[in-house]
């Protein structure tokens, strides 16, 4: 019974982290025409990864703002900047500021 819930729990994390990066995909898409569709898109990956417990991998979750969850498009919604190591990502839509390190030696 154990070996069956696991393989279970194994394809049901397979399949949310496939919805969550269909959706970002779906938000980087639909951004021109609908901003605020691409946020809904944006919410929804967010609730799938709660609900099955998924970590959204790394290079999306630093296109979403994690205080009021609207897609980050650089020009448009973000400002992005390099300071004393940092990016320093600025919200358009909340003002509030994420900071990143950066190894210019890693990239």
């Amino acid at each position: 019974m154990a070996k069956a819930y696991a393989r279970k729990a194994e394809e049901q994390s397979r399949i949310a982290r496939e919805r969550i990066r269909i959706l970002f995909e779906q938000a980087e898409k639909m951004f021109p025409k609908k901003p605020a569709l691409s946020n809904r898109y944006v919410s929804l990956a967010r609730t799938i990864g709660m609900k099955y417990k998924v970590r959204i991998p790394p290079h999306l979750h630093k296109k979403f703002c994690k205080y009021c969850v609207s897609y980050l498009h650089p020009p448009t919604t973000v400002r992005i900047r390099v300071q004393r190591g940092k990016i320093v990502s600025t919200c358009l839509s909340c003002k509030r500021i994420t900071r990143y390190p950066y190894n210019s030696k890693s990239q």
